[in-house]
C-alpha cells in the first residue's frame, strides 16, 4: 500500500479553504493510503507565537482532524515536535539545500517582505517540511495549490540526497484536487482565503457560528450582474461562492447554476449559508466533545508513538547514508 503524508501548521482556526483544500482530501485518503496526518507546531514557530495560544491551538486543531472524519485506526495522527527525528532530519537536508533555492521560494519572500529581522527558520524551513515527508518515504502529498513549489523542492533535495549519499529516498508526488484546491477571498475574490487576513469577514472557519456565517456569506462580494454563473474570470466572487456549494452539497456547478437560473443573489447565498452550517454541524458537534475527553490525548499518544518507530528508522538510514555517529562493531 502506498503512503500519503500531510500537515496543517497551528497557526489560527481552520478556514473553509484549508478544510476543501486539505482536510477534506485526508479523509477520502485515509481508505487507500498508509496515511500520516501531523500538526507541524514546528513550522508554527519559524514566526512568532504566543506560547499559551500556540498549545490550545495544537489541540484545537488535532480536535478538528478527528472531527473532520479522520480515523484513528487507520490513519497515523501525531505532533510534529513529539517526533524528534523532524528536527534531525531536518538540519541533515538544511545541510544540502542551497541558500539560493530557499531565497526563492514564494512563501519566504511574501512573509519577509518589508521586515528588518527575519527568523533563519523562516528562510530554512522547507528542508524541515522535506524531512516531514521523506521520512515516512512518501508516495503522495495532498496539499493545497499554495504549497506545490515546496513540495517541489522536498523532490529536489530528495533527489540530490539519493545521488549524493545512498538511494534511501522515495521521490513523493504531489496531489492537488481537481475542484476547490483554492479557495478564494470572500472580501476579495482575486485572493486566497487566508485565515491571516485581518478582515474577518474575509472567511469563515469551521468553528464558526450559523449567524456569522450568514452574515459573512451574505456581505460576501460578488457582482452586479446579478446572475448566478460560474465565470471565474469576469465573476470572481459568484464563482468562488458556487464552488464552495458544490463542494459541500455534492452536486456539479452546472446543476446549481440551473437550480438558480431567474434567482438573485439574496436567495443563493442564503441557501448557501444554510448548506454550509448543516454542514459544519456535525464536526462543530464532534470537536466540542473530543476537547472535553480523554480520547484525544490518547490517541495523539498512540499516533506519535507508531509515528516515532517510523521515523526512527528512517533517520537511522539517512545518518549512515551521511557517515553520522558511531559505526558499531
Amino acid at each position: 500500500m502506498k503512503t500519503i503524508f500531510s500537515g496543517i501548521q497551528p497557526s489560527g482556526s481552520v478556514t473553509l479553504g484549508n478544510y476543501i483544500g486539505a482536510m477534506k482530501q485526508f479523509v477520502d485518503l485515509q481508505h487507500d493510503y498508509n496515511s500520516y496526518f501531523c500538526i507541524v507546531d514546528q513550522h508554527a514557530i519559524t514566526v512568532p507565537q504566543d506560547r499559551l495560544r500556540l498549545r490550545k491551538n495544537i489541540r484545537s486543531l488535532a480536535a478538528l482532524y478527528l472531527a473532520v472524519g479522520l480515523d484513528p485506526n487507520k490513519a497515523t495522527l501525531f505532533i510534529q515536535s513529539e517526533v524528534p527525528a523532524h528536527a534531525q532530519a531536518g538540519w541533515m537536508l538544511q545541510c544540502v539545500s542551497y541558500i539560493g533555492e530557499l531565497e526563492r521560494m514564494t512563501q519566504f519572500k511574501d512573509k519577509s517582505a518589508g521586515k528588518e529581522a527575519v527568523a533563519a527558520g523562516l528562510l530554512t524551513y522547507p528542508p524541515l517540511m522535506a524531512g516531514d515527508i521523506l521520512l515516512y518515504s512518501t508516495d503522495l502529498v495532498p496539499v493545497g495549490e499554495d504549497q506545490k513549489q515546496h513540495l517541489e523542492l522536498t523532490r529536489d533535495i530528495a533527489e540530490r540526497f539519493n545521488k549524493k549519499y545512498n538511494d534511501i529516498f522515495t521521490i513523493p508526488e504531489v496531489k492537488i484536487p481537481k475542484s476547490g484546491a483554492r479557495i478564494m477571498s470572500l472580501a476579495d475574490p482575486k485572493k486566497k482565503m487566508s485565515k491571516s487576513d485581518p478582515n474577518q469577514k474575509a472567511f469563515i472557519t469551521l468553528l464558526d457560528e450559523p449567524k456569522a456565517i450568514e452574515k459573512k456569506i451574505k456581505s460576501s462580494v460578488t457582482d452586479s450582474e446579478g446572475v448566478v454563473r460560474y465565470d471565474k474570470e469576469n465573476k470572481p466572487g459568484i464563482s468562488n461562492l458556487l464552488t464552495i456549494y458544490s463542494i459541500f452539497e455534492g452536486v456539479s456547478i452546472e446543476e446549481l447554476e440551473n437550480r438558480y437560473e431567474g434567482k438573485n443573489y439574496g436567495t443563493f447565498k442564503a441557501e448557501l449559508a444554510e448548506v454550509i452550517i448543516e454542514s459544519l454541524k456535525p464536526i462543530q458537534d464532534r470537536y466540542y466533545e473530543l476537547l472535553e475527553s480523554e480520547e484525544l490525548d490518547k490517541i495523539l499518544d498512540d499516533g506519535a508513538e507508531r509515528a516515532n518507530r517510523v521515523a526512527s528508522k528512517m533517520l537511522k538510514k539517512m545518518e549512515n547514508a551521511m557517515g553520522l555517529g558511531r559505526k558499531r562493531r
